[in-house]
């Protein structure tokens, strides 16, 4: 029998074997031998001609033979290194000593991003050691196409690789969750020419084969089967699933890279259920039950009472019918000597005090007029010259964060350790347009949907408005100032282009660029249709893999990522985007006034150049870090006009009220113009003053001081001024009494009430102050000491000038409102829309409702790890980073771990982490971290140089991290390393500034590992985004462990310093409007002559309209905010002025029942309240309505006039019908003083 041995079994011949056994033995051998021979066959071995697609790269040559042995211990050594399941006996392989040198460079990115996953890299390297050196590479590869080098030999050109899906899949598996922690992305984004969650394990190795990648030299054709076909066997070797520990040692990939080893997924805490009875809300349930058993007790006790009195009461004429005898009721005042008790007669005899006091001082200042005026005004003027060393604080972080709170102390060490947030100038911009179309890819695929705004018409344009922006030039000092001399530049000073994230990026920012394209006279293959799909997928990509082979990086040497460039899309359709943004980050100045001025210059030219921008096919809308600040500034100057005529009407109507106009004719006459200008006058002295004597010690203003304080002071003197005013119309003069008596004699009996009310505001007031609040404590210590000195001006001034001036010429209702507002105060919102900030003609609300609209991440928050956490250890790193071998808890893990419920926790990326990509970058087995022989200098991958060598050997001690001194030795060098084709692990451009390093590069200090929010566009969101980081970092705090050691975790963002505020806002409120109610209990008390309940009912009428501002703050859309709790503390102020006068009167009335008080309390006291407060208030407060600014209409005009309705609705109809039932009794030593003050007198009341 003949038997040929075919060309592909590498053994040709032929053989005569005799006899059936020995042919059957024959035909073993033969199978056996063919196995063996086959097994080693060869498809190449080394290198010949250049690629033509890549002239740089080198093809294979076509080679059949058996495998080699290695030549050289360089190249034994590469192959233990990248290819360790091929050694074996004398190694013999399927490739020389240079294919495995191109191997290692052509795997350096790949090793850079899944070599933090050792099971994946592992069944990476697997593909490729088996594809590139493989002795049995004839089993699963076959080569297809071939080109000359030269005469005897020929390059393979495109072969046909068989690889088993199990494998593809496996390889997949272990790989989809690996991190690039300097990129919050997936590496596959990076290798896999699209989108992550696109990425399958067919097209994942089909891109990294393909031709057009710009990577591979020749044509590489994967054949995905599990079974053998047309003879190849695919290749299926051992992998590694990401849980798994490799034979050399590697332990499983860490929960951050491989989501199998996390364990079940968090799961969110449940949101606790509303309190409901029945169904219905319980606190609404509750106020109503309470109301109705209100209703029913107060009915019955009416009811009860009447027919009491009915049945055992007789007439109260009765006594005067059985006498002829006339009664003085104060004739027998003696009579109640043995019924007062010591506490009474003690408040009579303070209250006869004051009255002497203030009797005398009146009478002297309406002797000494013009002492008493020439002193007042030398005092004011004295006082108000401490305006000239006046500070407005506008800055918002100043008004509204505390310099001692947790947020500020925290910005502030940011901001000393890696420098303030940067400033960002951002545009966002639609189009009217209908321009969109679709692309139809001739690379097959479906047809794809562009949005109008991605027009490359539009994008021209913007393009152009892009470019005019970059070249704007301002003046400062006599300078001119570029974006380029304040911009972000991370690169700097090796790249100094701008940070400008703009998806015109990925164009270059280049007109050119943006119009090129491959194309034939039928079919367009390659344009920016085909570069924009590719760069959005792989943001940080150096080469489209295209023909046209452009970067997607942009020019300042940084990734676009699309989900900051472009808005209005769903999902990850960023072709569908329905806007640009375009971000220019600036750099922001901690204590360089210098280069903070130049910033400022360009960023107004900036404002002035888009505001007048014009183009018909773009709607633009657009801030500036300045923006902010500038339109509030605005908006304060803009309602001057709106205040000044709030004052000049009830200017004229307090001139008006005042007097007793008889005819018109008489109107200059009757009204009291000199003394409503004198009102105002002693207003605006006591503010100046108040302003003034702050202005001495230091203390700055706020706009709240500037805009709010006069309407107070302007509330708290009106009213006094109309109770003096009209008090001395009412009374007559006495036989033999002067004109200083008589104003004396009134002033011993009004002043008392004014004492108490403006001495009972001061102190609430300065208690106040002791809020944490900068914009209620300066609030609070300028509106105590106004108002003190607008009470002594009054009781000084204002008495003189009116001397000289005369010498010229019902219950349930309220219960049911008090009820309704306990039932929905924890209903009212908490924050503060920072649109309500802005004029109702500001450019910035455009911006914030498209903010809201398009964007699609938010602020950038970095997790700060204080100064002190030893990174040199590995217990140290172990706490920290997110890779192999990292506690399971470290802080990366923690944050990886709360970015997967970003819903609830507001993280929307995982960290970049410098620790984790330091480790990859000083790994042996990549071309990262390299230094020349000689000099011992740091090597770019980039430099070519034979003297260039790796920093750390390939053993297992330097495939082990850096620990002690190495650590810190290669670390600045990290730091420094700018990322190239090479090596995109270079730390410059990410972290730079992530890393403090101490004691001249021989420690670390503080560090920041940096994530994203999520989008967030309600107050609740941001209040909720600063609880939950915090939540966070306590927690990584705790983890790390950092025992006896004084370090912590905390989180940091540039909106934190604002919204600290409202995580304490409801026990700030209470705590401020508890203060307020406890210090006017206790004037009250005293002021009132000790009387106990009367106080209490003060406190009480004045904290039911406090709870009832509530149910008007829920009603009307007023949230809690530092705005609206500086009206509430105000309302505390101005409710004393509406009860204390009323209760006072009622104190010291001498009539004999409740109910007789009551009337003559307010008749005396009610109408000077009501003319006093409630009028001249409500002209001023309704012209508030007409402001531009939001801030005015909603949390002034709103509360204002709620403030004044609920103060005169308690003050004069509740509180009197309140005292006429539950009033204090008389105090029996005052009632006896009185009758003894005025027996014999025409005063002296007689019953008959």
């Amino acid at each position: 029998m003949k038997v040929t041995l075919e060309k592909g079994s590498g053994v040709r011949g032929e053989m005569h074997l005799p006899g059936r056994k020995q042919l059957f033995c024959l035909l073993w051998t033969i199978i056996l031998l063919s196995h063996w021979v086959h097994g080693q066959h060869c498809i190449w071995y080394g290198e010949c001609g250049n690629s033509t697609k890549i002239p740089e790269k080198k093809l294979n040559c076509n080679y059949t033979g058996p495998p080699i042995p290695l030549p050289d211990q360089e190249g034994q050594d590469l192959l233990k290194d990248l290819c360790p399941g091929l050694v074996y006996g004398d190694n013999r392989v399927c490739c020389d000593t240079q294919q495995l040198k191109t191997l290692k460079n052509n795997i350096q990115i790949p090793l850079q991003f899944l070599g933090r996953c050792p099971a994946c890299f592992f069944n990476f390297m697997t593909l490729f050691c088996e594809l590139t050196c493989s002795p049995r590479q004839s089993d699963f590869i076959n080569s297809t196409d071939f080109s000359a080098f030269n005469k005897s030999t020929t390059n393979v050109y495109s072969v046909t690789y068989y690889i088993s899906l199990t494998f593809a899949n496996a390889m997949y598996n272990a790989c989809s969750d690996v991190q690039a922690p300097s990129t919050n992305v997936k590496a596959l984004s990076t290798l896999c020419g699209r989108e992550a969650s696109q990425c399958t394990p067919t097209n994942w190795i089909q891109y990294m084969f393909d031709i057009n990648n710009g990577q591979v030299p020749f044509a590489i054709n994967p054949n995905f089967t599990d079974v053998p076909i047309g003879g190849m066997t695919p290749m299926n070797n051992e992998t590694f699933n990401c849980t798994q520990s490799l034979d050399d040692g590697s332990g499983p990939c860490s929960c951050q890279d491989c989501s199998a080893a996390c364990g079940p997924t968090p799961v969110v805490p449940p949101v606790p259920p509303p309190w409901t009875i029945l169904g219905l809300d319980a606190m609404t349930v509750i106020m109503w039950c309470s109301y109705i058993a209100f209703l029913m007790i107060f009915l019955g006790a009416v009811l009860g009472a009447w027919c009491y009195r009915r049945r055992m009461v007789t007439s109260e004429y009765g006594p005067i019918l059985d006498s002829n005898q006339s009664h003085s009721i104060n004739s027998d005042g003696t009579d109640f000597v043995g019924d007062a008790t010591c506490c009474e007669t003690l408040g009579e005899r303070f209250e006869n005090c004051l009255r002497v006091l203030f009797s005398s001082w009146g009478s002297m200042c309406v002797r000494h007029p013009l002492t008493v005026i020439l002193t007042s005004v030398v005092l004011v003027s004295i006082c108000s010259a401490g305006l000239t060393y006046m500070r407005i604080t506008t800055s918002p972080v100043e008004l509204w964060s505390s310099p001692s709170s947790r947020a500020r102390q925290e910005k502030d060490y940011f901001d000393q350790h890696f420098g303030p947030f940067f400033r960002t100038e951002q545009l966002i911009i639609t189009t009217p347009v209908n321009a969109s179309f679709i692309f139809s890819p001739t690379s097959g695929g479906p047809d794809i949907h562009f949005s109008s705004i991605l027009n490359i018409t539009l994008l021209h344009q913007v393009l152009d408005l892009q470019t005019e922006i970059t070249n704007l030039t301002a003046e400062y000092k006599g300078e001119t100032v570029t974006l380029k001399d304040i911009c972000l530049s991370p690169l700097a000073p090796y790249n100094d282009n701008c940070t400008i994230l703009s998806v015109l990026n990925y164009y270059q920012n280049s007109h050119e660029i943006l119009d090129r394209e491959i194309a034939d006279e039928f079919l367009v293959y390659f344009d920016y249709h085909t570069h924009f799909m590719y760069c959005v997928s792989s943001p940080t990509a150096l080469d489209d893999t295209s023909p046209m082979h452009e970067a997607c990086m942009g020019t300042f040497g940084g990734p676009v990522f699309p989900w900051l460039a472009l808005g209005g899309y769903e999902g990850t359709a960023y072709n569908n985007a329905t806007a640009l943004v375009i971000t220019f980050p600036v750099n922001n100045y901690l204590n360089d006034t210098e280069k903070l001025g130049k910033a400022l210059a360009w960023e107004k030219v900036f404002i002035d150049f888009v505001k007048n921008y014009d183009n018909p096919n773009l709607t633009i809308s657009f801030s500036a870090e300045r923006s902010i600040e500038d339109e509030i500034d605005r908006e304060s100057n803009s309602d001057v006009t709106t205040i000044v005529i709030s004052y000049v009407i009830m200017f004229v109507y307090i001139s008006l009220a005042l007097g007793h106009i008889n005819s018109f004719r008489t109107v200059l006459v009757d009204s009291k113009i000199s003394l409503g200008i004198a009102g105002i006058l002693i207003v605006l002295s006591s503010v100046a003053c108040s302003l003034g004597i702050f202005s001495y010690i230091g203390i700055p203003l706020t706009l709240i001081v500037i805009e709010v304080i006069p309407f107070l002071v302007l509330a708290v003197g009106v009213d006094n001024i109309f109770i003096i005013v009209q008090t001395y119309q009412r009374d007559e003069r006495m036989p033999e009494e002067e004109l200083h008596q008589q104003i004396g004699r009134i002033l011993g009996e009004v002043a008392p009430s004014m004492f108490l009310s403006s001495f009972s505001e001061t102190v609430a007031f300065f208690l106040g102050a002791l809020s944490s609040m900068p914009a209620v404590r300066t609030f609070s210590l300028f509106a105590g000491l106004a108002v003190f000195i607008d009470f002594l001006l009054q009781i000084s001034c204002f008495v003189s000038l009116l001397g000289l001036d005369i010498k010229r010429q019902e219950v349930a209702v309220f219960v049911g409102m008090l009820s309704f507002s306990i039932a929905v105060v924890n209903k009212v919102e908490i924050g503060l829309d920072q649109k309500l900030s802005m004029p109702d003609d500001s450019y910035m609300l455009d911006y914030f409702g498209n903010l809201s609209e398009y964007l699609h991440t938010g602020a950038p928050v970095y997790f700060v790890v204080e100064d002190g956490h030893d990174y040199k250890t590995i217990e140290g790193q172990n706490a920290v980073c997110g890779g192999v071998g990292c506690n399971n808890n470290s802080l990366v893990q923690q944050i990886y771990t709360a970015s997967l419920l970003t819903n609830y926790t507001k993280i929307s990326n995982v960290p970049s982490s410098w620790l984790d990509d330091y480790f990859d970058w000083v790994k042996p087995q990549s071309s990262c971290c390299r230094y020349y022989n000689y000099t011992g200098a740091f090597c770019n991958a980039s430099v070519v140089d034979k003297t260039c060598v790796h920093c750390r050997h390939m053993t297992t001690t330097g495939k082990q991290r850096p620990n002690g001194t190495e650590f810190m030795h290669f670390l600045p060098w990290f730091l420094s390393d700018i990322p190239n084709i090479k090596c995109g692990k270079g730390g410059h451009a990410a972290y730079s500034t992530a890393v403090d390093l101490i004691e001249n590069n021989t420690d670390v200090g503080a560090t920041y590992f940096m994530s994203y929010h999520s989008i967030l566009k309600t107050s609740s969101d941001f209040i909720d985004a600063l609880k939950m980081a915090r939540e966070l970092t306590d927690n990584i705090t705790q983890a790390i462990g950092p025992q006896n050691k004084t370090y912590s975790v905390f989180p940091y963002s540039v909106f934190y310093v604002f919204y600290e505020q409202y995580l304490t806002i409801i026990y700030d409120t209470a705590f401020n409007l508890g203060v307020s109610l406890v210090a006017i209990f206790v004037v009250s008390t005293v002021l009132l002559g000790f009387e106990l309940w009367s106080a209490v009912l003060v406190s009480f009428t004045i904290a039911m309209i406090l709870v009832n501002m509530f149910g008007v703050m829920w009603l009307w859309d007023i949230s809690l905010n530092a705005v609206s709790l500086v009206n509430l503390v105000m309302c505390c102020g101005i409710s004393v002025e509406f009860c204390s006068h009323i209760v006072r009167a009622f104190s010291v009335s001498t009539k004999s029942s409740r109910v007789d008080r009551a009337e003559e309390a307010l008749a005396h006291m009610g109408s000077s309240v009501f003319s006093g407060i409630t009028l001249t208030k409500f002209g001023g407060i309704l012209i508030l309505a007409l402001s531009k600014s939001q801030i005015f209409q909603i949390f002034y005009f709103r509360m204002y006039l709620s403030i004044v309705l609920l103060g005169a609705a308690h003050g004069l109809i509740f509180l009197p019908v309140l005292l006429s039932y539950a009033g204090p009794s008389a105090n029996k030593a005052k009632v006896m003083a009185a009758r003894n003050r005025f027996v014999g007198t025409e005063r002296e009341q007689l019953i008959y």
